[in-house]
């Protein structure tokens, strides 16, 4: 299982402090089939834990998702700043998910070089090969 964030989300990961570790058990739960909410056409809405929090406080990440295969957060809340996402908004992120998934392993390469996003690693290593 490859997992990756976009440019956007590290923003608002470093911005909350929220350790790619925390991401790697959002997927860890979602591949397992714990997922909070099922969006439709390959998208998913997970809770973060806020750090020292736990997940009952927790912020919304929306993440392109496919069992064991990949993982892209793509969007990030607190829930407290807004509640949930419009139609138009899913309806966005589902042809996002079509895109992302039709990446050649080249592309998606050129995509990490290019800093749109980057490979989440568990204590700097490689995730996924």
């Amino acid at each position: 299982m490859r997992v990756f964030k976009s440019a956007w989300f590290c923003r608002f990961c470093r911005a909350h402090g929220i350790s790619d570790e925390s991401l790697l058990e959002a997927v860890r739960r979602a591949d397992t089939g714990q997922v909070d909410v099922r969006l439709g056409g390959g998208v998913i809405k997970q809770r973060i834990a806020r750090p020292r929090q736990g997940r009952s406080r927790s912020y919304r990440a929306i993440v392109v998702f496919r069992e064991g295969y990949r993982a892209f957060f793509v969007y990030g809340y607190a829930k407290s700043d807004r509640d949930n996402l419009r139609e138009d908004e899913k309806a966005q992120f589902r042809k996002m998910a079509d895109s992302l998934f039709a990446l050649t392993d080249d592309q998606l390469g050129r995509l990490v070089e290019g800093e749109g996003f980057r490979e989440v690693r568990a204590d700097g290593e490689e995730v996924s090969k």
